[in-house]
């Protein structure tokens, strides 16, 4: 059988109620199948979308054994899986000095429908991908589905949980952070980086190839558009601004950041306006879903202040910060921010502008108010503080919580990653304990580990917190209706066997019009 007829026949089997094979790669691909990295779309709007590919042949080079050419890629998009009616098509073009990576920003579409879409380079056909647009401005929509997840290391497990997701059939799939994790590699887990730690072009698309030549991420791409932020593993471990962990050369990590935030552009579906300029970014937006919901996407690594209560020997020595501290008076400055002043600006103007019936603030990192004890002390109770989420910056989460207030943005609500943990937590108002204004979900990790013997216990003592769990794997999968919203924690009985079942560990409940979550 032809390579075009077999992946005809991939497309043909996206009509099937099974979606497991969308879009996946079970077999090697040949030296000359330039689609190797599969296919992906995103940032759907009501006409259109964005649709991704990145040619690579040899997808383990750091120039995916491309030419230093650019290469023309026809682009089709139908109303079927068999592209009877095909209704867009045209011709981008693959840029080496972008690795060859291609992103088709499409209009003209109907709001509110499924399409599939494929790509087309040297005679070869891609996998076939379904992608949908999103209803128009103030639509009535009855419900949104999703899926949300942050934290995939490659060593650390396979990739059960996405085809559990896909199967769930969302209509939009979040990805909160740590798409890649940038450590050397390491023995210990179920299978190994395949080249050193990153620090140039080169290296990062290595490391990216490396997660996305696994077929059951790929079928998650291909199954829905994917809604992505970063955290910090896709530069380094635990950076803030221009400071890496080491506090490091500011130069050297600028120079590093500039190579994978280009890289990160690189592959995710993303739109130009997201498209790096030396070491910067815009990554804050917004994405809207009718009169339903509003989604609020925050960056919190690229202009966050830095780490507060160090001692400052620290920072002159190029020594590791301490990553949990006790509290000190720098901690609650006002003066610091975790999303930058121009950002936050742009977060307070778009929470006091919207409508929509639930607005979903979407980010890295645990917001809720959180100290952890001392294990060789829990009697002390909680005295420790992680200053690399937002329990390093109180003000900034301080203001956000009173702008929800002050702004009454209706039914605010927070998707949260980066922990390794499931978390379901009411905020209250800090000028007033006893008032309600937001719940939190963290939707765990898709294979990233998190043994803290203190942590449930440690959430126990902390306000707010309604359900903890930091053993099991997986991710959040929301149901948005005009009347309320469920949260169903999907969690792996073990991420390190590729063919896990998966079952609910919690669900809740939020009412609309009445802050706090109930457990359903």
């Amino acid at each position: 059988m032809s390579d075009i007829n077999r992946r005809h026949l991939i497309g043909a089997g996206l009509a099937a109620p099974a979606l497991l094979s969308i879009g996946s790669r079970a077999d090697a691909a040949s030296a000359a199948d330039p689609f190797t990295l599969g296919v992906a779309s995103g940032e759907p709007v009501p006409d259109g979308m964005v649709l991704w590919t990145r040619l690579a042949p040899r997808p383990l080079e750091g120039d995916g054994g491309m030419p230093p050419i650019a290469v023309p890629v026809r682009w089709e998009i139908a109303q079927d899986a068999r592209f009877a009616n095909i209704v867009r098509h045209g011709q981008a073009i693959a840029d080496p000095d972008w690795g060859h990576s291609v992103h088709v920003e499409v209009g003209g579409l109907r709001p509110d429908r499924r399409y599939w879409y494929r790509f087309i380079s040297g005679g070869v056909v891609s996998p076939v991908g379904r992608t949908r647009t999103a209803p128009l401005p103030g639509a009535p929509v009855d419900r949104l589905r999703i899926v949300f997840s942050s934290c995939q290391k490659y060593e650390a497990g396979y990739y059960a949980a996405w085809r559990h997701a896909v199967a769930d059939d969302p209509d939009l799939i979040f990805f909160l952070g740590d798409y890649i994790y940038e450590a050397a590699p390491a023995d210990g887990g179920v299978r190994r980086h395949l080249n050193p730690e990153p620090f140039d072009v080169p290296g990062y698309r290595v490391r990216y190839a490396t997660y996305k030549l696994d077929p059951l991420l790929q079928g998650a791409h291909a199954a829905a558009p994917w809604v992505v932020t970063w955290d910090d593993h896709e530069v380094a471990n635990d950076y803030a601004d221009d400071l890496d962990e080491h506090n490091g050369d500011r130069a050297a990590f600028l120079r590093r950041r500039a190579a994978a935030y280009k890289v990160y552009w690189e592959h995710m579906p993303l739109r130009r306006s997201a498209r790096p300029v030396g070491p910067s970014a815009r990554l804050y937006r917004t994405l809207d879903w009718g009169r339903l919901a509003q989604f609020q996407i925050v960056d919190d690594r690229q202009w966050r202040s830095g780490h507060p209560c160090q001692p400052p020997e620290l920072l002159a020595q190029h020594r590791d910060y301490k990553t949990l501290v006790t509290d000190c008076a720098e901690r609650h400055d006002p003066a610091r921010t975790i999303l930058g002043a121009e950002q936050e600006a742009w977060l307070g103007e778009a929470l006091g502008a919207t409508r929509a019936r639930w607005n979903l603030l979407t980010q890295q990192t645990l917001m809720t108010s959180y100290a952890r004890i001392d294990p060789a002390h829990p009697d002390q109770g909680p005295q420790y503080w992680s200053v690399d989420s937002w329990g390093g910056y109180p003000a900034a989460r301080e203001r956000i919580l009173r702008r929800w207030r002050d702004a009454r943005t209706p039914n605010p609500l927070v998707l949260s990653g980066d922990i390794h943990s499931f978390a379901a937590t009411d905020m209250a108002d800090p000028d007033a304990p006893e008032r309600l204004l937001a719940s939190e979900f963290v939707g765990g990790s898709i294979t990233s580990l998190f043994h803290d013997a203190v942590f449930k216990q440690s959430t126990m003592l902390n306000p707010g917190f309604r359900f903890a769990e930091n053993e099991v794997r997986g991710y959040g999968l929301a149901e948005l209706r005009p009347t309320h919203a469920t949260i169903d924690f999907r969690g792996l009985r073990d991420a390190r066997d590729p063919n896990s079942p998966i079952s609910s560990i919690a669900r809740f409940a939020v009412e609309a019009g009445k802050a706090g979550l109930s457990i359903a």
